[in-house]
This record gives structure tokens, C-alpha cells and sequence, in this order.
């Protein structure tokens, strides 16, 4: 069997051209690419070309600049894109225009298949695999059909998942819908609870029938399908959410909620005890030493092509180099490498992420035992920063480069940089810094070259997951301990102190997962179940200004100032979750829009 990695290339054409096509009666001659309704189900390798265009539907976050991260307090994205208007305060629920330049004010919805109606026509795509694999199932091994139907079932729930993430409860449609079938046509949103449950409920199921591995390793033929790991960490995960204070709560901060879909409605601590059952039962049966799953010895190389499917991988999205590869590195790093024009220099971190980085002794540089100088502020700090953050005065080099280059983004008048700090509209970084995590070494930066997956769930999140669940339900036990302390120990931080408090726990949790998930597309649901985002939203960002004391021939000395970097800010309640399309509410009377639109 072809790997699903191959199978992606074409999946998407076959689907595409759908019953557009009529086979030849003599099937050796068949154009695979298009199949009518009879043949897509004929056999097994027909119909899981199919079901690879399903996977195909998963979200290219590699293949656009657009990203989650633009829309936090981590990355200062350029005002070309949608998620400066969402930073201003701006969604626009009449616009049905999801483009990245020039589109409305939608949101996450600029981001690839992040918006209302490509969400629905990936699961409409899953449920009539669902509907059709089921219906010819004499066609199919039994092995086959279990596995298969498991995978579908998986990809539904992942789709919805981003659905409920973003817009609460949802209407769900588990069928093929047909638009002479008026009476199932139109489907009102579920609540908040009954859609968490929808999902949750897939993926037990997924679980209990074990039809599905627990993990692939590289080579494997079926490597980049879903998994039962994957299952149980999207189910622990949506708990987590719904645990957190902006959904485990009786009033929604963005409005009156009569309908609960913006979440439960009430207030229950169980919710954190569930979250961290699931985590646990992860750890239990399938992490650690001489298990499926553990963390990958060295935490910069993970993401590299190299190393696919190691055991830190739970599950990610396929890309295939020079062919459907990922266009990361062209929008990432620093813009100008030893002196020619290569990136978009998209992903710039702010220095509100960049202080989050802890010292060499494992302290915050708000420690005053931590040795922090603010005028040396690249001195001592954890090894994560040196990996991950290119900073004035860092040393680069990629394998792609021939010679090392020095990046400076100093104000420098007798030496001035091409990646000279830039307050206007050009690609150079506003903030002073560029970033390095999970770039391939190997491909010089250019459209669609690299072939290294985007990994959306690793075994950290577990960890993560599980200590702040855990210190929610019942505060900062051993096992919290051990879950962090092994995150900082494979950066060579030293442990937690002992006898912190609940509160304190919780900090240094949130401290760790900002850092150790930075530019993941993790931090935009953290602030946003944290019910911190119109916190940290509605603040002016920073860059970090750097400048010579006597700047006519550098002889004196070179300051480091935090300066503002004067950029929207104006985030509103109502925010926390997106409105429905003005388009799909005309199309369905039954829908009502999310509280404050």
C-alpha cells in the first residue's frame, strides 16, 4: 500500500472531477483521476482515493502566511492581513469574502479552511464517505471498512472541532444533505455541551473499537492517517477548552446567551477532573519511556522532515516537497540572508513573548534572583531562545546557506542592516526580532519546497495539558511536578521549586506553554478559554529598540528600549468567539447568530 503522503498528490483531483468522468468498460484503462459514482466505490483503492482528498481538507496552516498566531500577542503580523482588523476590534459577519489580502473583516476565516463554509464542505465530504463506504460494503474487507470508517469518523470530528473552537455549539449534520429534503435541510445550532459531546462521543467510540493503530512510525505505509492517539488527544483537548474559565462559566463574557452556545451555562470544577483523566489515561497507556509516545530528545529538530512520525508526533498534516510542499519558509525568518531579499519575514515575535523566555538558571527575568540585565538582554537566557528567537547580534546559518551569516536589527547609522528594525510598512521586522522554530534547514526559502509536516497535537501538549488540568481539579500534586519538570528538563531547566501554590502553579504553567508552544497556533485559544484576551489584546505590543549612545561612529554604547509598537488593539468581547456568515444565517432560518453580533 501506497502511503497516504503519496495518495494526497491526487486525491483532491479525483473528488474534484466527480462524476464528470465516464470509465472505460475495460478498467485497466481507466483515467483514475475521475471516477463516477459506481466506480469510486467499486474497490478499496478507489475509494480511499476518496478518503485522501478528505485528508487532503485539513488545514494547510503551512501554506499561507495568515496564521492563529497573528491574531495574539505573540506575533506583530503585517497590516495587510485580516487579523489586524481583528485586533481592532473588527469582524464583519456580512462579509462572505475569506480572502487573505483585500477580504472582509472575518477573522480566523482568512485562514486556510478555518471559514463556515469550507468547514462544511469537509464534513459533508466525510459524511459521504460514511454513507457510501457503508453502502457498499460488500466491496470491502472487513478490515478495511473498520479502519476506514474510524479514520472518516476521526476527520468529521476534527473539522467540527474547529467549529466548536471557534464558533461554540454548531449545527450537526451527520448525513449527506439533499436540498429537495426540506425537512432536514435547515438544522439550528446545538448547544455548546451537546456539540462538545458530539465529538467526545466519535471519538469514544474510535477508541473502544480499537480498529485504528495507536501510533505510526516513519516508513509505515498507513504513516499520516489518523490514529487512536490522535483520537484521545483531540477528545482531552476540547475538555481542556471547555474546562477553562470562558466556557466553564455561567455568563459568557461577549453577551447574553439564552440559547448556551457559547458555552455551558454554569460552573463546574469536574470539568477540570475530566480533562485530566484523559491526559492521565494518555500518559498511562501510551506515553512515556518504552511507549508509543514521549518527548523527542531535542526539541528544535522535531518539526524537521527527518525526523517525521517520532515518538513526540501525535498527529499531523502531510506535505510532500516540490509538490505539495509547504511554503513556511518562504513566509518565516529573517528577510534578508547574508544580503539578499529571501523571506515575507511574517512570523515576528513581540517582545511581550520574548521576555516570557526564562534565564539559563531556570528563573523569569522578573526574578530578581534571576540575573536579567535589560541592557543585556540576550545574555543567559534558556537555550529555547537561542533555537527559536533570532534577536540583534544572532549568529545564523541553515543548512541551505553557504557561509554563517550575523543578524543585526539594531539602528546601526555607520553600519546599517538590511533587517535594521523598520517601524513602516515594508517586510522587515517592526519588532526587532524574527523566528527560527520549526523552519527545514534544508530547503532555501521558496514557494512549496519543503516537504516537513505541520504537526498539529505533540506529546508536550499531554504534558501541558495534563499539569494544568490536574492543578485546576486538585492543585499542584506530585504529578503536576513530574509533567512540568519534564518539559524543562529536556532544556536543561532546572526543576520547579517545591510548595508553590495553586496560583503560582498556574502561572508557571501558563509561563511554560507560552514558551514551549510558541508559534504552534497554540497561544490564540489560550487567551482565549483564559478569558485573558481582552486583556492582552486591548494593550499596546512591543518591540525592542536598540540604538548606539553616540551614534555618528558607535563609540559609545548600545541601549535596549522596549518601544510601542502603536498598532491595533481594541479587542471586544464579543470576540471570544466568531460570528456566523450574514450568508449562512439567510440560508437557514433556524440558525441564530453568536451572543454580541
Amino acid at each position: 500500500m501506497k502511503p497516504v503522503k503519496t495518495y494526497i498528490l491526487y486525491g483532491c483531483i479525483a473528488t474534484a472531477l466527480l462524476g464528470l468522468f465516464s470509465c472505460d468498460k475495460n478498467l485497466d484503462n481507466e483515467v483514475k483521476t475521475s471516477f463516477d459514482d459506481k466506480t469510486q466505490w467499486q474497490s478499496e483503492s478507489y475509494a480511499d482515493i476518496f478518503l485522501n482528498d478528505v485528508y487532503d481538507q485539513l488545514p494547510d496552516m503551512y501554506s499561507q502566511p495568515e496564521n492563529l498566531d497573528n491574531f495574539t500577542d505573540d506575533n506583530d503580523a503585517g497590516f495587510y492581513y485580516n487579523s489586524w482588523k481583528f485586533k481592532d476590534g473588527n469582524l464583519d459577519p456580512a462579509s462572505a469574502n475569506y480572502a487573505l489580502f483585500g477580504g472582509g473583516a472575518t477573522g480566523v476565516q482568512t485562514i486556510s479552511r478555518y471559514n463556515w463554509p469550507a468547514l462544511y464542505t469537509s464534513i459533508r465530504k466525510c459524511n459521504t464517505f460514511i454513507q457510501q463506504v457503508t453502502a457498499h460494503k460488500s466491496n470491502y474487507s472487513a478490515d478495511w471498512f473498520n479502519k476506514r470508517i474510524d479514520e472518516a469518523r476521526f476527520n468529521r470530528a476534527f473539522h467540527y472541532s474547529i467549529l466548536f473552537l471557534h464558533w461554540g455549539g454548531v449545527p450537526l449534520i451527520l448525513d449527506p444533505q439533499v436540498r429537495t429534503d426540506t425537512a432536514s435541510l435547515f438544522v439550528k445550532r446545538s448547544t455548546y455541551a451537546e456539540t462538545l459531546d458530539f465529538i467526545v462521543k466519535t471519538v469514544d467510540t474510535i477508541l473502544a473499537n480499537k480498529y485504528l493503530a495507536v501510533k505510526y512510525n516513519k516508513g509505515n505505509p498507513n504513516a499520516g492517517r489518523a490514529t487512536l492517539g490522535a483520537a484521545l488527544m483531540l477528545k482531552a483537548y476540547l475538555q481542556l477548552v471547555a474546562a477553562s474559565p470562558t466556557f466553564n462559566s455561567a455568563t459568557y463574557p461577549g453577551g447574553t446567551d439564552p440559547n448556551r452556545i457559547a458555552g455551558f451555562g454554569n460552573v463546574d470544577p469536574a470539568r477540570w477532573a475530566t480533562a485530566a483523566a484523559s491526559f492521565k489515561k494518555f500518559m498511562d497507556d501510551w506515553g512515556g519511556a518504552g511507549k508509543q509516545y514521549n518527548l523527542f530528545p531535542e526539541d528544535s529538530t522535531l518539526w524537521y522532515e527527518d525526523n517525521e512520525y517520532n515518538a513526540e508526533v501525535i498527529w499531523d498534516r502531510q506535505y510532500v516537497s516540490n509538490a505539495k510542499g509547504s511554503n513556511y519558509e518562504q513566509y518565516g525568518g529573517p528577510v534578508y540572508i547574508l544580503g539578499s531579499y529571501y523571506t515575507w519575514g511574517n512570523y515576528n515575535p513581540t517582545q511581550e513573548l520574548v521576555d516570557q523566555f526564562f534565564m539559563a538558571n531556570g528563573k523569569p527575568i522578573t526574578d530578581p534572583a534571576s540575573g536579567y540585565d535589560p541592557q543585556k538582554p540576550y545574555v543567559n537566557r534558556e537555550s529555547r531562545f537561542y533555537k527559536w528567537i533570532v534577536y540583534d547580534g544572532a549568529p545564523y546559518k541553515l543548512d541551505w546557506m553557504p557561509a554563517q551569516d550575523t543578524i543585526y536589527t539594531r539602528i546601526d547609522k555607520v553600519r546599517p542592516s538590511l533587517n535594521q528594525i523598520d517601524f513602516a510598512s515594508t517586510d522587515v521586522s517592526n519588532t526587532a526580532y524574527y523566528f527560527r522554530k520549526k523552519l527545514n534547514p534544508k530547503n532555501r526559502p521558496s514557494t512549496g519546497v519543503s516537504g516537513a509536516n505541520y504537526i498539529y497535537f505533540r506529546y508536550a501538549e499531554v504534558l501541558l495539558g495534563y499539569a494544568e488540568a490536574q492543578n485546576e481539579a486538585v492543585g499542584p500534586d506530585a504529578s503536576v511536578y513530574t509533567a512540568m519538570n519534564a518539559i524543562r528538563a529536556r532544556v536543561n531547566l532546572p526543576a520547579l521549586p517545591p510548595s508553590l501554590t495553586q496560583s503560582q502553579m498556574r502561572d508557571a504553567i501558563r509561563q511554560e506553554r507560552r514558551v514551549e508552544l510558541c508559534f504552534e497556533n497554540k497561544r490564540f485559544q489560550d487567551i482565549i478559554r483564559w478569558k485573558i484576551a481582552d486583556q492582552v489584546l486591548t494593550v499596546d505590543l512591543h518591540g525592542m529598540k536598540i540604538e548606539n549612545t553616540v551614534p555618528g561612529n558607535n563609540s559609545g554604547v548600545w541601549t535596549y528600549t522596549p518601544v510601542g509598537l502603536n498598532h491595533p488593539h481594541a479587542f471586544k468581547m464579543k470576540q471570544y468567539l466568531h460570528p456566523i456568515p450574514q450568508s449562512a444565517l439567510a440560508q437557514n432560518y433556524k440558525l441564530v447568530q453568536t451572543p454580541g453580533y
